[in-house]
């Protein structure tokens, strides 16, 4: 999708994304090619600038190049592209609000493995970074409010410098909304431990807790289980959610995308 899209160039809004996609303008080679009605020449030369060092960035795997070009609610139109590099991320701190709340336990799920680190027990946070730097895109549920923030507060430079997909903006443009358990429910994704849910109320600081107080492995297990199928669960969102509001885009044009 981000080939096929302009709302990444100055002063490009979307209805004049959708006013260059009328005029059969489809992906960047077209735009490259063709003089753009609304657009001036000199305009467009500063355009094709930008456009050509676009597809550079593609052709070196760089995502980085991206950082700030979209804006937060637009770099979903990057996933189709580095989905197969993309790591999926959920982090659990001692409290939402404190200043004095610390990490702990964060899941991470690149698509096929998930890595959980839980403080007093694996969490290493050199390891993480270097795991983390892999990558060429983050995605988080609500992570703009408090992953993301938390992490580059709490730990700074543990996080690369990629960009980030908040799937709670996602769903809410498909009309999704709520939370990611509400979320789960609405698309029938099930969770395969209930007693998670049922026996202590889904909250994971209260299984960290009594993990830290009793020392039972039983809480750690139950505690893996419920990050990890957080971040198994945001890659299916991500995949419903982003091809859906991909396509809700292509029903809105006069042609069709590359």
């Amino acid at each position: 999708m981000i080939q096929n899209s302009f709302i990444f160039l100055p002063r490009i809004k979307q209805k004049k994304e959708q006013n260059i996609w009328d005029q059969g303008v489809n992906n960047w080679n077209d735009f490259l090619t063709c003089d753009i009605k609304g657009i001036s020449k000199p305009t467009k030369a500063n355009y094709n600038r930008i456009i050509e060092k676009s597809k550079q960035a593609l052709r070196e795997n760089n995502s980085n190049y991206f950082v700030g070009k979209l804006s937060s609610i637009e770099t979903w139109r990057l996933y189709d592209y580095f989905k197969d590099e993309a790591i999926f991320l959920d982090i659990e701190a001692s409290s939402s609000t404190s200043k004095n709340a610390y990490l702990t336990v964060i899941g991470i799920y690149d698509g096929m493995n998930t890595k959980i680190m839980v403080k007093n027990y694996n969490l290493d946070l050199n390891k993480l970074k270097n795991e983390l730097h892999k990558y060429k895109l983050i995605i988080t549920f609500n992570g703009s409010s408090f992953d993301i923030p938390f992490l580059n507060k709490k730990h700074p430079g543990v996080l690369p410098r990629i960009p980030h997909i908040d799937l709670r903006h996602i769903c809410a443009k498909i009309g999704l909304t709520g939370g990611l358990k509400q979320i789960e429910k609405k698309l029938k994704i099930k969770r395969s431990n209930i007693i998670i849910e049922k026996l202590y109320g889904g909250d994971p600081i209260k299984l960290y807790r009594m993990f830290l107080g009793s020392g039972d492995p039983y809480y750690l297990k139950l505690l893996v289980e419920y990050n990890e199928e957080d971040v198994i669960n945001l890659k299916k969102i991500a995949d419903y959610s982003i091809n859906k509001l991909k396509n809700e885009i292509l029903t809105n044009r006069k042609t069709t995308l590359a």
